[in-house]
């Protein structure tokens, strides 16, 4: 059908006001399993120390009727550390900007300060599981500290002061530098070959951290060995939602002779490891917990910088596991 002769249509007009939602749609995730996951502590400088121990392996204990008593060797604590990381984020906003009318927000500032804070904390999260970083001190006025990521606590070298770790680690081939006396370092991953994730090989850290003390609860991975562990054919719970005829086939927890553990998938986190992490283990050290405050105004501009500096606590990594060097696809 033809349009009638001088019909005025939206085509012609002039003025018609623009169709613009007022609502901004964000699809990126601002979960942090691991720092919802982990502890929250103060420190006072910026290489926070704290001290490990364990008890004496349990041996038979027998004594002869009426023996003088001897003195025990008394094993010494292990002084551990890790260094202060600056994280931060700036928004800059010119007055303009903040003055004409806009969809979706009514102050651009507020906005940019938002977001920026949210892009801040998962910076945090991958900071510690996302990366294999050595802990790094400020030794000049243009190096900055780092802290050392969780893949740093876990080492063979630790074995030597009591099976810290020893049996239950699972690198596959990874060399390691580990604790120097003074800081954790960072495993160096070149050359080694990776695997898929096995069940035995999941099974087998979460033993070794039970074994040393721990009480693995938490099994973090990234996005495709979590699919991986929700094909295990060992004993595992999925939710069964019978009243809307749905079945959820992934593994949410996952049950071993040691306990039931929850799996938790981690956008964030190195696609090659699999953690099992005993909660109370971990915590997150602030020297100035997360702020923001004004940059000078230098124009006709709005600043403001946020921040925080942190490290990161592995209090006795002898109570976690971790599975390395896996296949991600």
């Amino acid at each position: 059908m033809a349009q009638p002769g001088n019909t005025f249509e939206t085509i012609d007009a002039k003025g018609l006001r623009e169709d613009l939602s007022d609502i901004i749609y964000a699809i990126d995730s601002t979960e942090t399993p691991f720092l919802s996951m982990a502890g929250r502590e103060t420190s006072s400088g910026i290489k926070h120390e704290w001290q490990v121990d364990q008890l004496a392996t349990a041996a038979e204990n027998a004594l002869v009727e009426g023996d003088n008593a001897s003195a025990l060797a008394a094993t010494p604590t292990i002084r551990v550390s890790n260094h202060c990381q600056i994280s931060g984020k700036t928004v800059s906003v010119t007055g303009t900007m903040e003055s004409v009318d806009k969809a979706g927000r009514k102050s651009e500032l507020s906005y940019q300060l938002a977001k920026r804070s949210k892009e801040l904390k998962r910076d945090l999260e991958h900071s510690c599981v996302g990366v294999n970083n050595t802990a790094v001190a400020r030794t000049n006025d243009t190096g900055a500290g780092e802290s050392a990521s969780v893949s740093a606590f876990f080492d063979d070298n630790l074995a030597n002061t009591g099976s810290l770790l020893g049996t239950h680690e699972n690198r596959s081939g990874s060399t390691s530098t580990g604790w120097d006396g003074t800081v954790f370092n960072a495993t160096a991953r070149g050359s080694a070959v990776l695997r898929p994730l096995l069940e035995s090989d999941l099974k087998g850290v979460i033993q070794g951290a039970w074994t040393n003390g721990g009480n693995p609860s938490i099994i973090m991975t990234g996005p495709f060995n979590k699919t991986v562990i929700s094909g295990f054919t060992g004993n595992s719970t999925r939710f069964d939602k019978g009243e809307d005829k749905r079945l959820v086939a992934a593994v949410d927890v996952y049950v071993s002779d040691f306990g039931e553990h929850t799996v938790v998938p981690n956008r964030f986190q190195a696609t090659n490891q699999a953690f099992a992490f005993t909660p109370e283990l971990w915590s997150v050290a602030y020297l100035r917990d997360f702020r923001q405050h004004a940059l000078s105004k230098t124009g006709d501009s709005e600043q403001r910088q946020l921040l925080c500096e942190w490290t990161l606590v592995g209090k006795n990594q002898s109570g976690n596991g971790v599975v390395d060097d896996l296949t991600s696809s």
